[in-house]
């Protein structure tokens, strides 16, 4: 078995070990989600909390790890009365990204339940990990039909196998820990919730702190068990201050002038439901325990805001995470009992928001002053060169912010496809409704019962049938094939020359395109962002799951200079061809947001014609989005989107109480161009 990176040796991160040993005192706080940019050693942590865990008293033989005091009476291997017990290591278990429905939540075996009416089932990983800890690496590229179950076994505690009328039922309650990197993409809300506490981590800008990070890591790769052995001492003592708070924490009294404190929180910062109430409440109780004491003060309410509602105050992926600290003072002022002990008492004298080692949140860093920024006029251009002076008419001019945005019609891929499951577009996907049968390939996974019957039955008297059941062979069972929605690439070309630069115009053409981003991510779609002007094109984000960084990139597009639209469209080429190698099963969806004009170089309107109908040529679904403004309209963008064998639509169209016809525009359109073909 291999060595796991001590807990206590992880360095810094105070906010992420606080959550996740609040977690293991009370695993009723509701798990943990930890944000981060990539190397913070987000993984490092969690799989080391394993190690702290108490052991867990079990039912000998049992495979869902029924507790011998209270077995569960719907367990598979049950009943359990008067079964030995004994005891076992908390586990961790983690979930694949890729992993299977049947990895999961477990799997019937279909045959032997069909011919011989038996429940042989195999657990999945939700079984493995009742009563330790689930832990979802890159949470947020989790496919949605797996969030479904977890969301199921998160709310109720227990999961539900069902196939074809043959149900399993067992215990599934287990911390829920999870690690994501923002820039690849949100996570869905309804899972965020389920989160109790979210913690963001960034890597330490302190040299000192950084070189004792690489010391303490190459120390362990070159010899990790003489590293663990060094640490164990501190593993040991942190071991027994959590069994000491879980003893204490059913002795901690919340009173009223608390509660009324965390309701008066709560509803300063407008979060949804009471989920944040109740986890405000019980992640409160856990740092008094952790303290070492039976009242809760003012100050471990302050803790558990900061660590339970910055992530249930976002009301769409655009919004940065985290609490105005100020406003979360004065309201915990307000509502500040009179009776409450101002000093925190117990053996965890560091304070109710202490670390491992009893030390409190650290203090922000600070930022440049405003005055060390430079303007972006002053920043040297790519390879260090200095920036061009801007010139009227035709320079770089600054960005401007977007107008709000808005709901839009779905703009969808014609076609049948097979990608990852989204909302956005048809697809072959393995839920949806059943549209037909097919012989398995490899595991079947989702039976259909009624093809499997036809299958069957015409051999039943060659089988020797005798009995009312149904003689039923491997070679009989059928496979229901579905169609649901797939996620697809959508890659924005965005105009930001001379002839987009008006800041009306432009604030519009933002806020369209963000209304788009908004909607791609509700539809599960990668997104990306080229932007052409001046003389080139560039690639502004590469594809990314992320639509809040596609967010930011367009937030600081400036604008100007001549209209290189062959080079957009030339850029977006070479990306959908790289994107095709990496995921051929991802359809793309081109929006091309211009009006449609094309300067510089000889022949521009040639040139960008031809471009066109290199997309048209490989049947890429497109759309222009004509911002061509003012009372003489030359229908430029329209034309382009005849050459990219797709439709037009005009910024006013894109509203969803608008655009009625447009995704069966861009259906006939792709049509066309495949005939054409």
């Amino acid at each position: 078995m291999s060595t796991r990176y001590p807990f206590t040796a992880v360095v810094g991160m105070d906010d992420l070990r606080l959550a996740l040993l609040l977690n293991a005192v009370s695993p009723a706080v509701g798990g943990v989600l930890v944000r981060g940019e990539k190397g913070t050693a987000k993984s490092t942590a969690v799989r080391a909390l394993a190690e702290l865990l108490p052991e867990v008293p079990v039912v000998a033989g049992c495979r869902f790890s029924c507790a011998p005091e209270a077995p569960d009476r719907s367990c598979p291997d049950g009943p359990h009365e008067d079964a030995p017990g004994t005891s076992r290591p908390a586990r961790m278990v983690e979930l694949p990204v890729g992993a299977s429905e049947d990895r999961l939540v477990g799997a019937l075996d279909i045959e032997r339940a069909l011919a011989e009416g038996v429940k042989a089932f195999e657990p999945g990983l939700l079984a493995a990990a009742h009563r330790g800890i689930l832990y979802v690496d890159e949470v947020n590229l989790l496919s949605d039909h797996l969030i479904d179950h977890l969301l199921d076994a998160a709310a109720m505690g227990a999961s539900h196998v069902e196939r074809e009328g043959v149900s399993v039922r067992h215990a599934a309650r287990f911390l829920l820990v999870g690690t994501m990197n923002p820039e690849e993409g949100e996570l869905r809300p309804q899972l965020l919730d389920r989160f109790g506490l979210t913690v963001e981590v960034a890597a330490s800008r302190d040299p000192e702190q950084r070189v004792e990070v690489v010391r303490r890591r190459l120390a362990f790769e070159d010899d990790p068990v003489d590293f663990a052995a060094r640490w164990a001492g501190e593993e040991a003592a942190l071991r027994d201050r959590i069994v000491a708070a879980r003893a204490l924490l059913p002795q901690v009294a919340l009173g009223d002038a608390v509660l009324l404190q965390i309701a008066a929180t709560c509803a300063a910062f407008e979060v949804d439901g009471m989920r944040a109430d109740i986890v405000m409440a019980r992640t409160a109780t856990a740092l008094a325990a952790w303290a070492g004491r039976t009242g809760v003060t003012s100050e471990d309410v302050r803790q558990a805001a900061l660590l339970a509602l910055p992530h249930r105050r976002r009301r769409s992926p655009f919004d940065a995470p985290g609490l105005d600290e100020d406003k979360l003072d004065e309201t915990l002022e307000q509502f500040k009992g009179d009776d409450e002990d101002p000093e925190p008492d117990g053996p965890g004298d560091g304070g109710p928001g202490g670390g491992p080692d009893g030390g409190g949140v650290p203090p922000q860093g600070e930022g440049p002053a405003p005055e060390d920024v430079p303007a972006p006029e002053d920043l040297p251009a790519p390879g260090g060169a200095p920036a061009p002076a801007p010139s009227p008419g035709t320079g770089e001019r600054a960005a401007v912010q977007a107008a709000e945005p808005f709901r839009t019609k779905v703009l969808s891929v014609p076609g049948l496809g097979e990608g990852a499951a989204g909302r956005r577009s048809r697809a072959r996907t393995e839920h949806g409704r059943t549209t037909g049968s097919t012989r398995p390939r490899g595991a079947l996974t989702k039976l259909h019962l009624a093809a499997t019957v036809r299958a069957a039955a015409p051999h039943q008297r060659a089988r020797g049938r005798s009995g009312p059941g149904l003689v039923v062979r491997r070679d009989d069972l059928r496979q229901a094939t579905r169609e649901g929605r797939e996620g697809n690439l959508v890659l924005f070309a965005v105009d930001a020359s001379g002839s987009m630069a008006a800041r009306q115009r432009m604030s519009a053409v933002k806020g369209a395109v963000l209304s788009l981003l908004l909607d791609a991510y509700q539809r599960r779609d990668k997104v990306g962002l080229v932007t052409f002007r001046g003389r080139d094109a560039e690639v502004a984000l590469p594809p990314t799951s992320s639509v809040d960084a596609a967010a930011a990139r367009l937030e600081q597009l400036p604008t100007g200079g001549r209209t290189p639209l062959s080079a957009g469209l030339l850029k977006a080429h070479e990306v959908l061809r790289v994107e095709r190698l990496r995921d051929p099963s991802r359809r793309p969806l081109l929006v091309v947001v211009t009006d449609g004009r094309a300067t510089g170089g000889a022949d521009p309107v040639g040139l960008a014609a031809r471009a066109a109908r290199l997309h048209a040529a490989e049947g890429t679904a497109a759309v222009v989005v004509d911002c061509e403004s003012g009372p003489v309209r030359l229908g430029l963008a329209g034309t382009l989107a005849r050459e990219l064998g797709g439709t037009a639509v005009t910024l006013d169209e894109l509203r969803a109480d608008s655009i009625a016809g447009l995704v069966r525009d861009v259906q006939a359109a792709g049509q066309t161009n495949r005939r054409a073909a």
